[in-house]
């Protein structure tokens, strides 16, 4: 055995100990001890299913790979860490801070996040099946490829987040701020943005059918090319919207802002609720559709542009750190 190894496997049960340590105390009905873990290396594949780890310092470490199935992880911090393809099934990241974190292609499906601080982390090719994310500050977050149904995301902050081609089937995005966000080639099928601010968002060739936008904020977002049918804009704010060459069969438009929305080459003929004033305030042209006795016109004047706010820099995946920094456990407080 090389010192290397001996050292990571030191580190590993040491680790391990203060954990069992901590829920044998709660398995006697005693007091929680007041404690504070940090962790620092390697512990690839580790075996930390249902451990109480509530509050633990995970700092430059690599947990890839590792099981962590209802594991206990409330207010736990997971600083430049890697989780890349870990279990975290069930597990309980309530108030949470993991800036910077990799969560790639991790299953976090039913997961509790809520309030959890996410600015930032990856969560590419992730499993996040009705994961809860309520309240969670997810900003520039990278959720690419997630396989998000069922996810609620409600009162979540999601600016420049990034969920290009991610499947958010029946997701709950009710009241988020996703001003900014990338949604281009999402599944958003049935998924509720009720309320919810989606100002200067991409929502270029997504599959929308059926998803509930009322009363959203969508000014100057972009919608083009993508298929809404069936969905629900009632009183939704589509100022300035782009909308060209989109299929809205069945969509609801009742009370919708549409002033200089651009309809240009869109399907607008099986919408409902489309009156001839809100045809009026939007742009279409030759190519668009639009229900029995409507007609469009074009614009003319200053188009409605807003500027996407600018989402903060990504960081890059933090690298699998060489061998264990430090292990330090500090027992109970005086």
């Amino acid at each position: 055995m090389t010192q290397r190894s001996a050292r990571l496997k030191i580190a590993a049960a040491a680790f391990l100990a203060a954990s069992a340590l901590a829920g044998q105390a709660l398995a006697f009905g005693d007091k929680e001890v007041a404690r504070r873990t940090s962790f620092g290396g390697s512990c690839v594949k580790c075996e930390l299913s249902g451990r109480n780890l509530a509050g633990a310092h995970i700092i430059g470490a690599n947990f890839s790979g590792a099981a962590l199935v209802g594991a206990n992880l409330r207010d736990a911090r997971f600083q430049a860490s890697s989780f890349e393809g870990a279990d975290l099934s069930r597990a309980d990241l309530t108030d949470a801070g993991m800036s910077g974190a990799n969560f790639s292609n991790a299953n976090l499906s039913s997961a509790r996040l809520r309030a959890a601080e996410a600015h930032g982390v990856h969560f590419g090719s992730a499993n996040l099946t009705k994961a809860d994310f309520t309240d969670a500050d997810a900003t520039g977050a990278m959720f690419q490829k997630a396989v998000m149904v069922g996810v609620v995301l409600r009162s979540a902050e999601l600016r420049g987040g990034m969920f290009d081609s991610a499947d958010l089937t029946k997701a709950v995005l009710t009241d988020a701020n996703a001003a900014g966000a990338n949604f281009s080639r999402a599944t958003l099928r049935g998924a509720s943005f009720r309320s919810a601010s989606l100002k200067a968002a991409n929502l270029q060739k997504v599959d929308a059918t059926g998803a509930v936008f009322q009363d959203a904020d969508l000014t100057a977002a972009m919608l083009s090319h993508g298929r809404f049918d069936k969905a629900s804009f009632r009183s939704a704010e589509l100022r300035g919207a782009s909308m060209s060459h989109a299929s809205f069969d069945g969509a609801d438009f009742r009370d919708a802002n549409l002033r200089r929305a651009m309809i240009g080459g869109a399907d607008l003929s099986g919408a409902r609720g489309l009156t001839q004033e809100q045809v009026d305030e939007a742009c279409a042209d030759s190519r668009t559709r639009l229900p029995a006795g409507l007609t469009g016109k074009g614009c003319q004047g200053v188009r409605v542009i807003v500027k996407p706010p600018r989402p903060p820099a990504p960081p890059a995946p933090p690298s699998s750190p060489e061998g264990p920094r430090y292990i330090i456990t500090l027992g109970p407080s005086d």
